[in-house]
């Protein structure tokens, strides 16, 4: 009983070292470790490896940044005049080539239209049908007017005798020698003549007054004719298609037999005392470009001065259209037709913090760009605000500093990784 309470009561000793449940619980701590340092401390950006010698790297400048843009412009007349048919009818003759110099008043084109022709004939003769007549009323009036004055003077004399008398017979009235009828009757004859005379009068001015306003009405309607007879023989002198100006023939379309109708267009006469440059301009400075803006032209090492003189607002398939004109000399020797490249001053120079112009822009829109690292090994995304551009540099307006190298070329490859790992060819 006693042997066993004693080995009951001896201690065990405890075993040394690492045991095999230590070691599980060593592994989760460093998993966990593991687990913490890739959550918080290790860099999970994207990467892209390329080489270094394929791409175009520029260093961003602080200089002075010129608003401009350079834009083909070609030469045209100053003035271009349209020929438009006044009149319709067949081509008869061409009397002068396209492109030949012309002088107002030439006749290029010769027209006919016989029904024009008939126009004229007939014009023609209402309106001496209408003449006939008014010369036939003329007559009329006057052997009217005639008769009346004959007619007074016929009431006249009837009057005096008719006075004379009924005087005569007052006086053998006081004397009973003449009825009381016949006296009666002479002095009624002689209030029936003197009233005849005040009809006679009556009718003779009204008939004045009706003939005045009925040959005026005539004498008016008279002269309408002519203007109209007159309107169709200067219709009829349209079919001689005439340079309404000095210049050059540019352009002329229609051939001998062909039928033009009226208000058709024939061609043009370009006038050459000046020329102006016309431009199509993208549609994203439709809002900066206004007349007044300065251009400069460079021609064999000289340059021109320009100004924008009109603004089409139409825009058409991206574009809108200016022109310009030269403000003092023009090139020698210069032709409708030619093309210029012309600087466009939209603005004010600024010194501004710029870079390079070039494909990054087409990806990024401006809004980021990959910055090298100061040792050039690597690449990162920043984002950036781009302002004004012309044909050299953007305006960096956020994002970057002078002396900062930045990739420019073009971004297609590097799909949406923010870090480039620059390797150098071997």
């Amino acid at each position: 009983m006693d042997t066993t309470i004693d080995r009951m009561d001896k201690p065990v000793a405890k075993k040394k070292g690492i045991q095999k449940k230590h070691i599980g619980y060593l592994g989760i701590a460093i998993a966990m470790i593991a687990l913490i340092y890739m959550a918080f401390f290790s860099d999970r950006t994207s990467t892209y490896k390329v080489e270094k010698e394929k791409l175009i790297i520029e260093t961003v400048i602080e200089d002075q940044f010129n608003d401009y843009i350079t834009v083909p412009g070609t030469v045209e007349p100053i003035t271009i005049i349209f020929l438009d048919a006044q009149e319709g009818g067949r081509v008869e003759e061409k009397l002068i080539e396209e492109g030949s110099m012309v002088k107002k008043g030439d006749i290029i084109l010769r027209l006919t239209n016989p029904d024009l022709h008939l126009n004229i004939l007939d014009s023609e003769a209402q309106l001496a049908e209408k003449e006939n007549f008014l010369r036939n009323t003329q007559i009329n009036m006057e052997q009217q007017r005639l008769q009346i004055k004959r007619d007074l003077v016929t009431l006249k004399y009837d009057i005096e005798r008719k006075e004379r008398n009924y005087q005569q017979n007052v006086i053998l009235m006081k004397d009973n020698l003449i009825s009381r009828e016949e006296f009666i009757r002479s002095k009624e004859d002689v209030d029936m003549a003197l009233q005849s005379r005040e009809l006679a009068l009556e009718r003779q001015k009204q008939d004045s007054v009706f003939y005045a306003a009925n040959i005026n009405t005539m004498i008016a309607n008279l002269d309408n004719m002519r203007k109209n007879l007159q309107l169709v023989r200067d219709r009829a002198e349209n079919l001689n298609v005439r340079a309404p100006v000095d210049g050059q023939l540019g352009l002329l379309v229609p051939e001998i037999g062909q039928s033009i109708s009226r208000g058709a267009n024939m061609g043009q006469i370009n006038v050459l005392t000046s020329y102006k440059v016309t431009a199509q301009i993208d549609e994203h400075y439709i809002d900066r470009v206004r007349t007044q803006l300065t251009a400069t032209l460079d021609r064999q090492g000289k340059e021109y001065d320009l100004v924008v003189k009109r603004v089409y607002p139409e825009v058409r398939n991206g574009t809108f259209e200016i022109d310009m004109i030269f403000r003092d000399t023009m090139p020698d020797n210069i032709r409708t037709g030619q093309t210029y490249y012309t600087s466009l001053q939209l603005g004010q120079p600024k010194v501004s913090v710029l870079v390079p112009i070039g494909g990054f822009f087409q990806e990024t829109g401006g809004q980021w760009i990959f910055v090298l690292d100061p040792t050039e090994s690597f690449a990162f995304k920043r984002t950036i605000s781009i302002g004004r551009k012309n044909p050299r540099y953007y305006e960096v307006l956020e994002g970057l500093q002078p002396g900062e190298k930045v990739i420019v070329s073009g971004y297609e490859t590097f799909g949406k990784n923010e870090k480039l790992i620059l390797k150098k060819t071997k």
